[in-house]
């Protein structure tokens, strides 16, 4: 299996993966979050099937990903509702799964980056590699918004108070 059919598996997975979680997500705005990743993956799916192809990928990659600013959004529009918000069962180590899958992605990337000679390739493995980090912090994001209920009133006496 060459390095753009390993790579497009990856991709394939990750977006079933998150697809999947989106339709037992409690909450709609985590179920966009996990859909926008989904979109992502297909994306950087369909820009390695055209690398693959021989392709030149500049068009496909003109749109990056905007998942910081939509989480941010979220968070936003949670807060102002005054939503209740917590990890549902056993959700929790989805998203961390989901963050570990993330920073193998990135990591494999890098690497292929490095191993690649072609220019266009070596940038746009990076670029995806990027885009994979921006993931990771999506998900460290959700992570802590829906574990910082928890461990509020475990830290309330300290000093490290921040608005919430």
């Amino acid at each position: 299996m060459n390095i753009f059919d390993f790579a497009m598996q990856m991709e394939l997975d990750g977006k079933a993966f998150y697809e999947e979680q989106a339709a037992r997500a409690e909450l709609p705005e985590l179920r966009d979050i996990l859909l926008q990743l989904a979109a992502d993956e297909q994306r950087h799916y369909n820009i390695f099937k055209a690398m693959k192809e021989g392709k030149s990928v500049a068009a496909e990659h003109q749109v990056q990903t905007e998942i910081l600013e939509s989480v941010k959004n979220v968070f936003e529009n949670l807060k102002s509702q005054k939503k209740e918000f917590a990890f549902a069962e056993g959700s929790q180590k989805v998203w961390q799964e989901a963050q570990d899958v993330e920073k193998k992605s990135e990591d494999f990337y890098r690497q292929k980056a490095d191993e690649v000679t072609e220019d266009e390739q070596k940038l746009f493995l990076n670029r995806i590699a990027d885009e994979e980090r921006k993931h990771w912090v999506t998900i460290e994001n959700v992570i802590q918004f829906l574990d910082r209920p928890n461990h509020w009133l475990e830290n309330a006496e300290g000093s490290n108070l921040e608005n919430y």
